[in-house]
């Protein structure tokens, strides 16, 4: 191995552990913030990185169709769905404060604990894969318990719809990370996401027109109703 060869290694794991470490620190925020505008910034900052992260994947595995991953990242989660949040946040007037239904200091520690976690799943479990593969697979695991987690902490709607779309930006931090994942598998995880988006946002409208907010304690009531 020539000395190139080493330099360009040990670049091309800096920089996948720098977008991949970014990421995880967008989710403790997206944990951390309590306003609504915030919340949506981080998460298509978060999109963005995730972008970046694929394309660096496309160069040094010489893979186009990761250029299309990063592609359909930039523009359709780092673009065209944070501005229909912003548009759904607009129409419907909602709160701009986000109600938690955990302090964020406990959901701060969990979180750290949930990071802890994932990287004692991971790394003894895939010892047979290269360091980067490894490490990145324990980053993305990290960031999906992250949106996990803020699905659970936060009663309003439309947060709980970011952090779904986090954890699937984890999801697709682990495809990218993995040499010779099939281009079909990242399209139609894509594909998915944005046909979930349209029914959350179906889903906004009516439970703002039923109970005149997004806050799902709502959806408790009528369960209730229901027994």
């Amino acid at each position: 191995m020539t000395g190139g060869q080493i330099v360009f290694g040990a670049l091309s794991y800096d920089v996948a552990h720098l977008l991949g470490g970014a990421m995880l620190v967008l989710s403790f925020l997206l944990l951390y913030q309590r306003r609504l505008s915030a919340v949506i910034n981080i998460y298509a900052v978060q999109a963005l990185v995730l972008a970046a992260a694929a394309a660096w994947q496309g160069w040094v595995q010489g893979s186009w169709h990761l250029y299309l991953t990063a592609a359909i990242a930039l523009f359709a989660k780092a673009i065209a769905i944070p501005l229909s949040l912003r548009r759904i946040v607009r129409q419907l007037a909602i709160h701009r404060a986000v109600e938690i239904a955990l302090g964020v200091f406990p959901t701060m520690i969990l979180g750290v604990a949930l990071g802890a976690l994932a990287i004692l799943v991971v790394l003894p479990t895939t010892l047979a894969a290269q360091a980067l593969t490894r490490e990145d697979l324990a980053i993305a695991l990290s960031i999906v318990l992250l949106g996990q987690l803020m699905m659970i902490t936060r009663r309003n709607a439309l947060t709980q719809v970011i952090g779904f779309l986090s954890l699937e930006n984890g999801l697709s931090l682990a495809a990218v990370g993995v040499e010779g994942m099939p281009l079909v598998v990242e399209l139609s995880v894509a594909f998915l996401v944005l046909v979930a988006f349209i029914v959350f946002g179906v889903f906004f409208y009516r439970i703002r027109e039923r109970f005149d907010s997004l806050d799902v304690r709502h959806l408790d009531q009528v369960g209730e109703g229901l027994r």
